[in-house]
């Protein structure tokens, strides 16, 4: 049973949680399951959109599973068998693995009611949620430096109000405004993708595998040329399909390109029956950028933890950031709980620490290979050779899915997950 502690005061918490998406509402969810009170607050109002590619790996499955959340068809989601990769004039299809960590099926749901479901069930399990709160800065103890709260203005007439807690969480995504008044900054060093998608009606609406494109081919010009990058087709079971792009700032071209352009030409080459077509288009193209492999850190500093796309946890193998702000978040929420039952300031300070080195123990030395495959791939031609050669052997194929979606059984696994575990565990865990 949950015990809902009750607030010391409507603007004083136990921990603040800036931004209700994945990451946050996570974490709100789990601190507020363990009887801490919790100030959630988010900028917009529910529903709101957000650009992704809407489908989530069985990573994330896991943790909506562990959250509660009812993800049967009846409740509106589409389930996924697998992946369909294409490029090198082949075609292959992949089952997730069977895997006694992760279940064998993925998902589809768009994010703008995804992110709401989360946020509610947060609120359901005592969080106090704020829609229309639209945090301004960190408040600040001169004599310590550290986060005491956060000054914000709230609702439709913009109102000042300043909440306080000893402990905030950054859940305010790429642009992290709450991090940068920290001065935390991103790190130049990491990669960085960047996300364009739309919608259209198209009978391939009710796919059951997501379908990647790895090559990329912009033919607008005298000479087809080949981009650094990949393309994503999702079924979202409602009559459309999710078309996107994902590209890295490790190319070339990445500044030079509209890649707004680039996918509507990409469309203009698919089979004319599967509907992406201007008039089939249900809204606009939209971009978001992608902050992989721990770009900002540390992800804790003087009473402030960043989790989700705040501190950059977009897995730099394939551009999936929802099952990383949801792992995160529950780690961090793991930490505070823990760290607050600490009975000094100097036992909790020791209990917070430990959560920067928890990230880098999990994900450390994967996100180190990730930079490695980012910086090779980054040549269109890499991509190109990898793809002709690698899809036509099945099971190399196979243990790049595992390898690139990060689904290994930790203990027990068979030959593939020994090796892929191996190589994360000797990589330097930067």
């Amino acid at each position: 049973m949950t015990v809902v502690k009750e607030p010391l005061s409507e603007n004083t918490a136990d921990v603040i949680v800036v931004g209700a998406g994945p990451a946050g509402s996570t974490t709100a969810y789990h601190l507020a399951k363990a009887g801490l009170d919790v100030l959630l607050l988010e900028k917009t109002e529910f529903p709101r959109e957000k650009v992704c590619g809407d489908g989530l790996t069985p990573r994330a499955v896991k943790q909506l599973v562990a959250m509660g959340i009812d993800i049967s068809e009846e409740a509106g989601w589409l389930r996924n068998k697998g992946l369909r990769i294409i490029g090198g004039g082949s075609r292959l299809q992949l089952d997730w693995p069977e895997l006694a960590s992760y279940p064998n099926y993925g998902l589809v749901r768009k994010r703008d009611d995804f992110d709401e479901q989360l946020a509610r069930n947060a609120q359901k399990a005592g969080a106090r949620l704020y829609e229309r709160c639209n945090v301004s800065g960190p408040v600040i103890d001169d004599r310590t430096g550290r986060i005491t709260g956060v000054t914000a203005k709230l609702g439709e007439e913009k109102r000042e109000v300043t909440f306080h807690a000893p402990l905030v969480v950054a859940a305010d995504g790429n642009s992290t405004r709450l991090s940068l008044a920290m001065g935390l900054h991103r790190r130049e060093d990491r990669p960085m993708g960047v996300a364009v998608r739309t919608y259209f009606t198209s009978p391939r609406h009710d796919d059951d595998y997501l379908e990647s494109w790895l090559e990329l081919w912009d033919r607008r010009g005298p000479q087809d040329r080949l981009l650094p990058g990949y393309g994503w087709i999702f079924g979202m079971g409602d009559g459309t399909s999710n078309v996107g792009l994902g590209v890295l700032n490790t190319s070339a071209s990445f500044k030079e390109l509209d890649w707004r352009e680039i996918l509507k030409a990409w469309c203009a080459s698919m089979p004319q029956d599967w509907g992406y077509t201007p008039e089939n288009m249900t809204g606009p193209i939209r971009g978001a950028a992608l902050p992989m492999a721990f770009n900002r850190q540390p992800h804790y500093t003087r009473g402030l933890l960043l989790v989700g796309d705040a501190g950059g946890l977009v897995n730099p193998f394939n551009g999936e950031g929802i099952a990383y702000a949801m792992e995160s978040g529950q780690i961090a929420a793991d930490v505070i709980v823990q760290a607050h039952a600490r009975a000094t300031p100097a036992q909790r300070e020791i209990a917070l620490q430990r959560y920067p080195r928890v990230l880098k123990d999990t994900y450390g030395g994967y996100y180190t290979l990730g930079r490695a495959f980012v910086k090779l791939i980054g040549n269109p031609k890499v991509m190109q050779i990898a793809a002709q050669r690698g899809l036509t052997h099945p099971l190399l194929m196979k243990f790049t899915l595992k390898l690139l979606a990060n689904l290994t059984d930790p203990t027990g696994g068979d030959a593939m997950d020994r090796i892929i575990n191996g190589l994360s565990k000797v990589a330097p865990k930067a």
